[in-house]
């Protein structure tokens, strides 16, 4: 078999067959898992006859001179059709706002770079494309907060995390509004959440928000039906299904019981469904409206979970993957006879959205009508569960044959493997970026700013055939420049910062296209340490990156300092005794390093204050303060000293990840001694970095 044509088969498919690791190795993807991957990609690729029908297929797709659907280009920029056309061609471009351009391509078959920002039809010659036309960089802290240079700050919350009375067992938008209106009064311009996504209604054990069924719609459990339909009917509703006592016990406890409060939840909507259904609310005229204008896209994802619903019912698999043929395609004629039949189980989903997409609306609103420059930001997962809605309702775009993962690295010497799938680069290109710009604009749409986690997915992404080791992947490559493109024209049109979750290998070059686009890495204070351990200077920190104490990946600065995140691992028999040694010592020198690093401050660890460990939060909230960074996100369980973290990579039942609250009411939680001091240490930091950078 010609190992030759497969590797060159794999590279046009966009598969790195050699990379280096973080380690700064070569290393080469082994014959078997090149055809493994390139099967996930739709490229048969087992035998020699199947290589060259596919390397023949992708041939005639690359010299295919038919115009792709959509295309991008950079404000004043040409766009580039010699390969489409001669030149000199007339075409004519006809405008977002209505307006018609009649325009030809200058000798060298380049159209002009005149056209406005937008997407625009340009048709020419007898074809017609889209042609988006991006801003050089996306809106950005200082025009946020109108101020340059910009020394912003915010907070970073789990969302269901918070508390309220009431809240039924976690937290949900109303407790989000309690907290940014209490934020924004420090003066706080964002506060941070946990991704929001659509999760399976029908497996409420399923519930890592960064495994979600869709990135194009949300969690409706975290709904607050009363700031929508009224207090009155939420609570004759909870009362005519029998919750009252339930929801009161969930409320009580100290970690999140998912299945309990999601299944009490959802009788909850149920039962407001029906009484809406039945009455003449004075919101259904708005309900039938954003039914409306979700379209196709909203249909789809009400119709999958009503075919979940019904599966799990009878006790049948739910990934899609597995359903009657009749079934896996959204399209399908058994499927309209099944929305037919269930229009009102259907329904019922569209309410749930209605009724989430509004109260995100309003703490949206609130976070923005109380003073904050940018509001809420927004967490968009790297990829979608591929049993989800998305995959199955964006089938030629989303890769749910393949997962994504990390190869193996130093410190995780298996590599890892995040279950979930990610867009399909070729399927992308072929819908016009489809998938990417409704994504976009969903995440965008109630939000001032967008978190996108491992942001290296934009050029590159680590996949893995499914069921295989996270060994057995290789890199595959996306059209970077156009993704980019897209999302500082969307950024622009929603008015919206972006944030780049830059941990972790970066590929060469990103950070700098990153910069230039106005779109901010990620420094996290416990990773800012130089080969020889050092801690990087306050005034060595970058200008092109938000600045936080730490992640929800990572140990709290009072659990790091007391090295909570090593006696877990020791109790869940994660580490050997050697490497617990190892890093013991390491965590010692670490702390005097940071000690070192904070006294550079000589406002810091004076002799009158707190304990210990009140001295290094204050201490490191004050550091993050005074750097150049735009933006600092202080987690809030930084500003409020607790010592345990969100998630612990690596384990999934065995450590509670998801399911900690927090010790006290969204409302009144910044009131509390150690974190309105913290965020008063923050805020004066913040203003006299902004009045040094002048």
């Amino acid at each position: 078999m010609s190992e030759a044509n497969l590797e060159i088969l794999a590279s046009r498919a966009g598969l790195a067959v050699d990379w280096i690791d973080a380690n700064g190795r070569p290393q080469h993807v082994e014959p078997q898992a090149l055809r493994a991957v390139l099967k996930g990609l739709g490229h048969p690729a087992d035998t020699d006859a199947e290589i060259d029908a596919s390397l023949l297929e992708l041939e005639q797709v690359q010299h295919d001179t038919h115009l792709p659907p959509l295309m991008t280009t950079d404000s004043g920029e040409g766009l580039d059709l010699a390969r489409y056309f001669a030149p000199d061609t007339p075409c004519r471009v006809s405008l977002e706002g209505g307006e018609t351009l009649e325009l030809r391509l200058d000798s060298d078959a380049v159209l002009p770079g005149i056209i406005a920002l937008g997407y625009h039809q340009v048709h020419i010659d007898g074809q017609t494309f889209t042609l988006a036309v991006a801003p050089s960089h996306c809106y950005s802290v200082a025009d946020a907060v109108d101020s340059r240079p910009a020394r912003a700050w915010g907070l970073s919350a789990q969302l269901y995390a918070l508390r309220r009375p009431g809240d039924g067992g976690f937290g949900d938008t109303l407790a989000l509004e309690h907290l940014v209106r209490s934020a924004a009064e420090r003066g706080a311009d964002a506060v941070a959440i946990s991704p929001m996504h659509a999760m399976f209604s029908a497996d409420t054990e399923h519930y890592s928000p960064y495994s979600p069924s869709s990135r194009l719609f949300l969690n409706s459990l975290y709904a607050s039906p009363a700031c929508i339909l009224g207090e009155r009917e939420v609570r004759n509703a909870i009362e005519a299904a029998g919750l009252t006592d339930e929801l009161h016990a969930l409320e009580e406890l100290t970690l999140i019981d998912w299945p309990a409060a999601a299944k009490a939840k959802q009788r909850l909507l149920r039962t407001l469904y029906e009484d809406f259904r039945h009455g003449a609310h004075p919101q259904h005229a708005d309900f039938l409206s954003f039914r409306q204008a979700g379209g196709e896209a909203l249909e789809n994802h009400c119709r999958f979970e009503a075919v979940q619903a019904r599966r799990a019912a009878a006790g049948e698999d739910l990934d899609w993957r597995q359903w009657p043929d009749a079934w896996r395609t959204p399209q399908s004629p058994a499927l309209a006879q099944f929305a037919e039949e269930n229009r009102e189980e259907i329904g019922y989903f569209a309410f749930t959205q209605w009724l989430i997409a509004r109260s995100l609306e309003r703490a949206q609103q609130a976070a923005r009508g109380s003073g904050m420059g940018i509001g809420l930001i927004a967490d968009l997962a790297v990829g979608a569960d591929g049993g989800g809605s998305q995959a199955w309702s964006r089938q030629d775009e989303l890769l749910a044959g393949l997962t994504v993962g990390a190869p193996p690295d130093i410190l995780n010497r298996a590599g890892q493997g995040w279950g979930i799938s990610a867009f399909s680069p070729e399927g992308l290109q072929r819908n016009g970026f489809r998938a990417f710009i409704e994504m976009l604009r969903a995440n965008f749409a109630h939000a001032g700013g967008l978190r996108i986690d491992h942001v290296m997915g934009l050029q590159r992404l680590w996949v893995i055939p499914l069921g295989a080791s996270p060994r057995e992947g290789a890199y595959l490559y996306y059209p970077v420049d156009d993704l980019l493109r897209l999302l500082a024209l969307e950024s622009h049109r929603h008015q919206a910062i972006v944030l780049g979750e830059d941990l972790g290998t970066v590929p060469d070059g990103l950070r700098e296209k990153l910069s230039a686009r106005s779109i901010l890495g990620m420094r996290v204070l416990l990773f800012e340490q130089n080969h020889d351990g050092q801690f990087t200077p306050i005034l060595d920190w970058p200008d092109n990156a938000l600045a936080t104490t730490s992640t929800h990946d990572l140990p709290t600065l009072n659990g790091w300092w007391h090295s909570r995140d090593i006696e877990w691992n020791i109790q869940l028999g994660l580490i050997d005794a050697p490497t617990v040694e190892q890093w013991s010592e390491h965590r010692l020198r670490e702390r005097h390093a940071l000690r070192q690093a904070l006294g550079q401050d000589p406002q810091n660890f004076v002799d009158e204050i707190r304990n210990d460990t009140d001295h290094m939060i204050d201490a490191s909230v004050r550091y993050l303060g005074h750097t150049r960074a735009p933006l600092v996100l202080l987690p809030l369980e930084d500003a409020l000293g607790i010592d345990e973290q969100a998630n612990l990579p690596g384990t999934t039942d065995t450590h509670p990840n998801w399911r900690r609250r927090l010790p006290g009411q969204a409302a009144c939680l910044l009131d509390t001694d150690s974190a309105a001091r913290r965020l008063e240490l923050l805020a004066v930091a913040r203003n006299q970095a902004h009045e040094r950078d002048r």
